[in-house]
């Protein structure tokens, strides 16, 4: 008898298989017209995923790193300041923070939905609190009401970190456009993803969105004149061409994400050992994850990938606890939400294209482990 099939953690062809004609066509158009940076196709991009996102502008950066550094600089982020964010995330929210000069604070996550614990991080602001980042993990918004309309009162600005969300929705507001800026990512395993790293601002301020421009193009808006230092942090433009021809599709794939999640739902009713993911209520989840906990992860993740099952997990540690932002000051035992949830939790396989037949293998490896 055969072994099954190995079932990836994430894959890709699906939706490449959907979109490959046009992107060939795209980049064709883009070649006979010698628009390697900038040109039609990123501006095009760039106006889609504004209107998609319910926003006034999307500035197209390199990657979604830049996105949230560009974000905080346009805001006069910088040495001296502090920016409040959850340290359960992925370690480039506060890279993005500490590369502007500023002070990443970090806060602790809730314990149910590991989204930014709201009133750990309305506790921290101080006087030198400039911005705080909210981050819209695995698929779901954060519960940012009570943070903007302190924000608003404080002066301090929102900058959401949309990296893991595109196409969410929270109270009927599409991620990306609750905050005075976002910063989202493109990077390929993302729920649109480009073929490369790519990322993009959203904003409905004009200045703002001048700004992320002006820093992104070597502090330029008009050629050999140039008013700020800035960066080289721009949208490629053979990533545009295959971005605008996923967005078009991307409300379907996260559907099939959808009906995905709710599946594992259904399958894992049954189990003991597995706690499910919760929807925080008002949600309109994207399933970017599917993440659930269980006891002695790292056994169950062992058995999961030697049955042929890709397993994986967002994220093993703390960024308090990572070597770059370890101190001595914040030590294990500082986030006890965080620190415990890294130790529990798992990320099956979810994409669009995942079959019930490969949900079914997953949860039945998955129910060998933790008996």
């Amino acid at each position: 008898m055969t072994n099954p099939a190995p079932i990836p953690p994430v894959d890709l062809k699906y939706q490449h298989a959907e979109v490959a004609e046009e992107v060939a066509a795209g980049w064709a158009a883009v070649l006979e017209r010698t628009a390697f940076v900038g040109g039609p196709a990123v501006g095009e991009f760039e106006r889609a995923y504004a209107e998609y996102s319910g926003v006034a502008h999307c500035v197209g950066v390199a990657n979604g790193t830049d996105a949230l550094e560009l974000a905080l600089r346009a805001v006069g982020v910088g040495p001296g300041d502090e920016c409040v964010l959850p340290t359960n995330s992925f370690i480039a929210t506060a890279e993005a923070v500490a590369r502007t000069g500023a002070t990443p604070v970090f806060v602790d996550c809730d314990p149910d939905t590991y989204l930014i614990d709201t009133k750990a991080a309305l506790a921290a602001f101080t006087e030198r609190t400039k911005a705080v980042l909210p981050v819209h993990l695995y698929g779901q918004m954060a519960p940012v009401e009570e943070l903007k309309a302190a924000c608003d009162e404080q002066g301090v600005f929102l900058v959401e970190d949309a990296a893991q969300s595109q196409g969410a929705r929270r109270n009927g507001a599409v991620s990306g456009s609750l905050g005075h800026l976002a910063g989202t990512s493109f990077y390929p395993g993302k729920n649109l993803g480009a073929y490369g790293d790519a990322g993009g601002v959203t904003t409905n301020d004009e200045e703002l969105a001048t700004a992320v421009r002006l820093l992104g193009q070597h502090g330029s808006l008009q050629k050999y004149v140039h008013s700020h230092l800035g960066f080289n942090s721009r949208l490629d433009t053979i990533q545009a061409v295959v971005l605008s021809a996923k967005l078009r599709r991307l409300d379907a794939w996260n559907e099939l994400r959808r009906a995905a999640a709710d599946y594992y739902g259904e399958l894992l009713a049954g189990v003991e050992g597995v706690v499910p993911p919760k929807v925080l209520e008002g949600n309109e989840h994207v399933w970017h994850l599917y993440v659930v906990r269980v006891a002695e992860r790292d056994r169950v993740l062992k058995h999961l990938q030697d049955n042929g099952v890709g397993g994986a997990i967002h994220y093993p540690t703390p960024i308090h606890l990572a070597a770059p932002f370890a101190s001595d000051a914040l030590g294990e035992g500082s986030f006890p939400n965080a620190e415990r949830v890294a130790g529990e939790i798992l990320s099956l396989p979810m994409y669009p294209g995942i079959t019930r037949g490969q949900q079914e293998r997953v949860v039945e490896v998955l129910a060998e482990a933790v008996r």
